[in-house]
């Protein structure tokens, strides 16, 4: 008696959890599939736009610009596995980014670089030229300082020099005023010097 009202509980139980657990393992199945399929529409919208990029498709109608990419996606190696439906949500969603793939595309992008490479290299050059100009105008400075310095010292050299001749004129003009006593002749023809005023 006791082991039927055990088992019969425990059907009772199975009964109300297994249903619940059904539920929830389909829902984990049904989100596990759509990520998925997620996964597999991204990697095939990532290749249609690539190609659309480097300008491989040329239909201008939306129908046509679709069947287009399908078919390309359909012949590509890595999405043959992949469901009609997913390569045609793919290739919808190539065809409405097809303006942003014209703005962006491959030979606009490397025009881009290059533009932006070539600006790059000018300013390199210039930093280089400004270097440069930098260390001839320190060089010039220390020239200039050099020159200076050697003038000032130049000019206390001459100023000094000019003084030591100042002072010995009127000791030359006194000597000169003085007779020699073994010589008149030669004392009388001496003329006299004034001693000399730097100039002003």
């Amino acid at each position: 008696m006791f082991i039927q009202i055990g088992l019969t509980a425990l059907i009772l139980m199975l009964a109300f959890y297994l249903p619940a657990n059904a539920r929830m393992m389909a829902l984990e199945n049904n989100h596990r599939k759509f990520a998925l399929n997620m996964h597999d529409i991204a990697d095939a919208y990532q290749m249609a736009h690539a190609a659309d990029r480097g300008g491989l498709f040329m239909m201008s109608s939306e129908f046509d610009a679709v069947k287009e990419r399908m078919g390309f996606l359909r012949q590509h190696p890595d999405l043959q596995s992949l469901e009609p439906e997913i390569l045609e949500l793919a290739a919808q969603m190539s065809q409405i980014s097809q303006e942003l793939a014209r703005t962006y595309g491959d030979a606009q992008v490397e025009r881009a670089r290059m533009f932006l490479q070539q600006r790059q290299e000018e300013i390199e050059l210039f930093q280089q030229r400004l270097e440069e100009a930098q260390v001839i105008q320190n060089e010039l400075r220390q020239w200039t300082r050099d020159v200076e310095m050697e003038e000032t010292i130049a000019r206390s050299q001459l100023t000094r020099l000019r003084d030591e001749l100042f002072e010995l004129l009127p000791e030359l003009s006194t000597q000169l005023h003085t007779p020699r006593k073994n010589g008149s002749s030669k004392a009388s023809s001496v003329v006299a010097m004034s001693p000399l005023r730097p100039a002003e």
